[in-house]
């Protein structure tokens, strides 16, 4: 092991405050496939000799079962802990190491290089300092190595290693070396990597890992340890940054306290300091730094704080506490580069969550501008993001935040995408600026309200939200139950799929996208509609649940009624009036629902009415008693 010190056994207390003032840096590996970046992590904590015996004992061991390398140690066992990754000798998941030298602590991510798992690189690389790209001396530079380092520069990371691994495959060629260092600085310089630092490597034999090798005698360069302890991380430019802390937690353990807990993530603070509130504007002054070993002077970029204020001013979870003249913009609308990580489709209409810092809150896509093509950087036209893509896209949220662009932070400047209904990760992105519009267009206030209308007309709006497969009776039933209420005096609206793709919807297709704005486009008529104080009736298939959730969002309590009409498949086709089953079975409509585009039923609708067993009549008959037990019609 390293850090072999007689301070150990003489001053033990002199050893840990030494290695406790050390600097850290955080960097991951990335690039193709086999290109050895298991190798070469596996390789630089032996050469450091920061394995213990037993770890070099039963990674001789592994080698012999699993290794790839003959009778020698097979160095990518050491972070390729999974079952799968050992079989099949690559990196699925991303796996951190922690290590430290003398000069610097370092925690390493190596992050797969199958571009299914990019995800996976995003994740690894989103806290990184530095980043070390594989190449495979024999391949040179890949598509995956573009993508990687594509996303190296959208993250912005400034410190690159260009590690051209397996030289030893090569016969140490510079002249091979040149033109990879060559190919790839062209390359870097169209997508703004400035930093890069060229080392020929072998991950396998050790060649310019720890120590200078023999073999390259043409290269003058650091090795890859040199370039790892000596190279510069963003703590001191993050200082130099105007100060923000998001705060994460209001901390009030009795009526005498109350501070705002954090990290900082740019900038210095210190007591005396006159800071702006944002997104509220407020403005006070820093009392207090607390930290768990007591008052501090100062607190700087990457330290955990409490700070109390002068004055009472209403602070939550998700605020940002900036210096006063030099606080981050607000705004409810921008354009972002989106990675998209997920199996489903990105698409524009589409209702997700955004978390920025401590704060969540709803976001649509409104306008998917452009996709990447990494290879040639050439910007593409789409209307979505597939599993893996990269696109420009300008996002609307459902109220102002605080953020700076993601350059100038990248904690206030980026945030990720989470599916509304499974809460799972499904993208992350870059804030570039602030759209024009979110500034320009405001709420305007009127008189005359909802409640207003209602009253007039003597009836509680709301919209009766009619899904099921084409076929199903929706607009039939829903007819229907018009009349009921237009016999009861009630002033009413009926929005019908077919109908409105006369007119407001005649653009639109029936592809996936599509469909997210078909929908999109009729809860926000439903909703001005209710506004108006009308009941609203919708009959359209709306096949997908977070379009449905989307629609129940946008209005009140007991302001909408999911209506499923629940006919199987098989009888919605025995029926088909229009003649469209005919037709999508013989290939002639493409993105039927039912056939060939999917349909997702409510789990837990407000009311289910079964066509085969109930007749129409009947089923309308069943809504106006759901309307009458609701309160929301007289009986």
């Amino acid at each position: 092991m390293a850090h072999v010190s007689d301070l150990i056994a003489t001053d033990i207390e002199a050893y840990l405050h030494q290695h406790e003032r050390k600097g850290l840096l955080r960097f991951i590996t990335c690039g193709s496939v086999d290109d050895g970046k298991s190798t070469v992590i596996g390789r630089l904590l032996y050469e450091s000799k920061m394995l213990f015996e037993d770890q070099v004992a039963a990674i001789e061991a592994d080698s012999k079962k699993f290794g790839t390398q003959g009778g020698e140690i097979d160095f990518a066992l050491l972070v390729d802990g999974l079952a799968a990754e050992r079989e099949q000798g690559i990196t699925i998941d991303v796996a951190y190491r922690f290590f430290s030298t003398d000069r610097r602590k370092f925690i390493v991510a190596d992050t797969p290089g199958h571009e299914q798992y990019t995800r996976n690189m995003i994740t690894g690389a989103s806290t990184a300092d530095a980043a070390v790209i594989l190449i495979d001396a024999r391949k040179g530079v890949l598509t995956q190595t573009r993508r990687h380092s594509y996303l190296v520069s959208l993250i912005g990371i400034r410190n690159v290693v260009l590690a051209i691994n397996k030289m030893d495959l090569v016969d140490f060629s510079e002249a091979t070396f040149r033109a990879i260092e060559a190919d790839y600085r062209a390359f870097a310089a169209r997508i703004g990597l400035e930093h890069i630092t060229a080392i020929p490597l072998s991950g396998l034999r050790g060649d310019n890992m720890v120590e200078r090798s023999t073999r390259t005698p043409w290269y003058q360069g650091p090795t890859l340890m040199e370039f790892l302890e000596t190279t510069e991380v963003d703590e001191d430019r993050l200082q130099a940054e105007p100060f923000r802390l998001p705060v994460q937690w209001v901390n009030r353990p009795n009526l005498d306290f109350r501070g705002y807990c954090g990290v900082v993530t740019a900038g210095v603070v210190r007591p005396g300091d006159r800071i702006r509130v944002v997104p509220s504007g407020r403005e006070s002054v820093v009392t207090r730094l607390v930290t768990p070993a007591g008052d501090v002077n100062e607190a700087v970029a990457g330290q955990s704080v409490t700070v109390t204020l002068a004055d009472e001013v209403d602070i939550s979870r998700g605020d940002v506490i900036a210096t006063a003249d030099a606080p981050p913009e607000v705004a409810d609308q921008f354009e972002c580069t989106v990675v998209w990580m997920a199996d489903e489709p990105l698409l524009p209409g589409r209702p997700y969550l955004l978390k920025i810092g401590a704060r969540t809150v709803s976001a649509t896509v409104t306008d998917a501008k452009y996709k990447v093509n990494v290879n040639t950087m050439e910007h593409l036209a789409t209307k979505a993001l597939a599993l893996n893509e990269i696109g420009v896209c300008n996002i609307a949220i459902d109220r102002p935040i605080a953020f700076d662009p993601y350059k100038a932070n990248k904690d206030t400047g980026g945030f990720i995408l989470i599916d509304r209904m499974t809460n799972n990760t499904v993208g992350a992105g870059m804030i570039h600026f602030a759209l024009r519009r979110s500034h320009n267009i405001h709420l305007q206030h009127l008189d005359i309200d909802k409640q207003a209308r209602a009253r007039l007309k003597g009836q509680h709006p709301v919209v009766l939200w009619f899904t099921g497969l084409s076929g199903a009776g929706k607009s039939t039933i829903a007819n229907l139950v018009e009349k009921k209420l237009h016999a009861l005096g009630r002033h009413s609206y009926l929005l019908d799929g077919d109908n409105v793709r006369h007119g407001l919807n005649k653009d639109l297709g029936f592809t996936e996208g599509d469909r997210v704005e078909n929908i999109r486009r009729v809860a926000e008529v439903a909703k001005l509609m209710v506004d108006a104080g009308l009941i609203v009736l919708t009959a359209f298939i709306s096949p997908f649940r977070s379009e449905r959730a989307m629609a129940r969002t946008l209005l009140g309590e007991n302001e909408f009624i999911e209506i499923h009409v629940d006919t199987p498949l098989d009888v919605a086709e025995s029926r088909d009036v229009k003649g469209l089953y005919k037709k999508a079975r013989r290939g002639e409509l493409r993105n039927f629902t039912g056939i060939d585009s999917p349909y997702e039923p409510p789990e837990t609708p407000d009311l289910r009415v079964n066509t085969v067993e109930t007749t129409p009549e009947q089923a309308a008959d069943l809504v106006i008693e759901k309307l009458r037990s609701l309160g929301l019609l007289e009986a």
